[in-house]
């Protein structure tokens, strides 16, 4: 298998490490693993892309490259240049430090890491470790989605379809903050909501009297709906969440009928 890794952490990264260690098991000794990432961090950018301005790429090593752009642009460095002439069997994107859970799945480039490998074709993972009091102290904090990566991997794609049509499925996959050894077991989960919390910004003055805003985060330890993603990984579970870049509400066709003329 030949698999294509990024991130938006950044090359040097260690959750990218984890995730290479990750691929390199998935692949095989006849597989190959493809590193094209971000130089420098890129959370919170989304499926942004560098629409109006090129992007500098640079070969490390060989099949490792790094870019000066998005995970989303990593993923078109990759398929439409680096990795041109044999493309990927498989794209993971992570391992994010930090949970990609609940809302948080909208803003994060790992994500969108993901979803543009998805919207190219390519069977796609985002990967994500969710930190907390269970982890964080730990000398590997990223143990949980190291010993237990590879073998979701294997069964997400054991399960999933063959063909599709429309908009590709891609997955985020989210460890819990716990240690590798208490983790419960995996499970399916839809993406949940953090209710009255959101990220907000904190004014600070610097010394030459300019104004800056910092963007604060929110609390993590808020659990969602019972059985969604977030509440969960809170409850030591790994969360698997299908995904699609079609953000249509087909929900609401049948409310909004009078729309119609």
């Amino acid at each position: 298998m030949r698999i294509l890794i990024t991130n938006d952490d950044g090359i040097h990264a260690p959750g990218l490490k984890t995730l290479h260690a990750i691929a390199t098991d998935l692949a095989g000794p006849q597989g190959e693993v493809w590193t094209v990432a971000p130089a420098y961090e890129q959370s919170g950018v989304g499926h942004c892309i560098s629409y109006t301005k090129p992007m500098m790429v640079e070969q490390v090593s060989a099949q490792r490259f790094s870019v000066e752009g998005s995970p989303a642009d990593c993923i078109l460095a990759a398929l439409h240049d680096c990795m041109l002439d044999a493309p990927p069997d498989l794209v993971l994107s992570g391992v994010n430090r930090g949970n990609n859970s609940a809302e948080n799945a909208l803003y994060s480039g790992t994500i969108g890491g993901a979803m543009e490998a998805a919207l190219q074709g390519v069977p796609a993972m985002a990967l994500s470790q969710y930190y907390g009091p269970g982890n964080r102290g730990l000398e590997n904090p990223f143990e949980g989605a190291a010993q237990h990566g590879a073998q979701v991997i294997r069964r997400i794609l054991n399960a999933s379809p063959d063909h599709e049509s429309g908009y590709r499925l891609f997955y985020n996959i989210n460890f819990p903050p716990v240690a590798s050894a208490d983790i419960k077991g995996t499970r399916l989960a839809p993406q949940g909501i953090r209710r009255n919390t959101s990220f907000s910004t904190q004014p600070q003055i610097s010394p030459s009297g300019r104004r800056f805003l910092w963007i604060r985060g929110a609390d993590q330890q808020i659990a969602t709906e019972k059985g969604s993603d977030a509440a969960l990984n809170l409850e030591g579970y790994i969360s698997v969440t299908p995904m699609r870049a079609d953000l249509t509400a087909h929900d609401t066709f049948a409310a909004l009928e009078a729309i119609n003329t």
